[in-house]
């Protein structure tokens, strides 16, 4: 078990939006059967959000599938809730999936999920991405309004900088941020990362497998669906993704003395970053679950962890596209 401020959750959750959109066409079933498997592993923080499964890409939407994410995560859990730490997020359900954060829309948004999820509490509840229009104080002051009604257990950020986490947090204490962390993102650790652990705040990387790209499972941008949104990201543009591909060949090197695969490797480097990282890798299927969560008890000397960081020096384009990268870490 790990902590995420005073919330306890196990050392790995489960992201669930691939269940719904982005990564190609979803499979309930195999999708209820994952979130079942992982709550048998011990994973008990699942993580979704109302815009999920209402978004195929940055900049487009489906307003009509919004909260299909949540409501199957609800699905996935009935008869389990007492197995569950449920975090999910507000303000980016606009159509133009722009940020809102004004104190009347956190309660909308609020009541909507806890309607399309079927419980009577949210775990832990982030605001997606920083609206620049709203002071963070009004934002996280309704957040601690759901809390004192016992709406919300706990509050988190995403993608939010520094200055406005310290913001936030003199109003009420966030537990967690939930942004980019993996070998080939790191933009967090210069200043982010030092000021969520001065404030005890914990950690939660989302896309730790660099949205699939570290797991060595992908050869070439052919093997994307034309509809899966990592067409969009710089990083997998054709000539990014033929230089990325180093990164994953020097991981496979390192991953084979080990015994293990490059994805397991790239993982479990994610989690010896610290007591206080809850990678959330994201999986719709039972076989990678699997995969994903033995990673989460491998164990990395020093020599390793500086070898697998080696393996990843430099990457070839932005992890979004212009428009959306900059609604990041702010």
């Amino acid at each position: 078990m790990r902590s995420l401020g005073q919330l306890r959750v196990g050392a790995q959750g489960l992201g669930c939006m691939g269940m719904s959109q982005s990564y190609g066409v979803g499979d309930e079933a195999e999708s209820i059967a994952t979130v079942h498997r992982a709550l048998d592993l011990g994973v008990t923080l699942l993580d979704t959000a109302d815009v999920y499964g209402g978004v195929t890409r940055p900049g487009t939407a489906d307003p009509g599938g919004v909260g299909a994410n949540e409501e199957l995560v609800g699905r996935a859990i009935k008869g389990r809730r007492d197995e569950v730490v449920i975090a999910t997020k507000f303000g980016l359900a606009d159509p133009d999936r722009r940020p809102r954060g004004d104190a009347a829309y956190v309660k909308q948004a609020a009541e909507a999920s806890l309607r399309r999820l079927r419980v009577d509490h949210i775990d832990l509840y982030y605001q997606h991405r920083v609206d620049p229009k709203v002071p963070i104080e009004e934002t996280v002051g309704a957040m601690a309004e759901l809390v004192a009604e016992g709406k919300v257990r706990h509050i988190g950020l995403s993608e939010a900088g520094a200055a406005t986490i310290r913001r936030a947090h003199a109003v009420h204490p966030i537990s967690a941020l939930q942004s980019e962390w993996s070998l080939w993102t790191r933009d967090i650790e210069a200043e982010i990362a030092p000021t969520c652990r001065e404030l005890g705040i914990g950690i939660v990387p989302f896309s730790p497998l660099g949205r699939g790209f570290l797991t060595g499972r992908l050869t070439s941008v052919a093997d994307l669906g034309e509809d899966d949104a990592r067409r969009t990201m710089p990083r997998f543009a054709e000539e990014n993704f033929a230089r990325n591909t180093a990164i994953v060949e020097a991981l496979r090197a390192l991953a084979a003395e080990r015994g293990v695969t490059p994805g397991q490797l790239a993982l479990a480097w994610v989690h010896h970053q610290g007591e206080d990282v809850v990678p959330i890798p994201g999986t719709k299927r039972v076989k990678y679950l699997e995969e994903n969560v033995a990673a989460a008890s491998l164990d990395l000397t020093a020599d390793e962890l500086r070898a697998i960081e080696a393996a990843a020096p430099a990457v070839a384009g932005e992890r979004y596209p212009a428009e959306f990268l900059k609604l990041s870490n702010r």
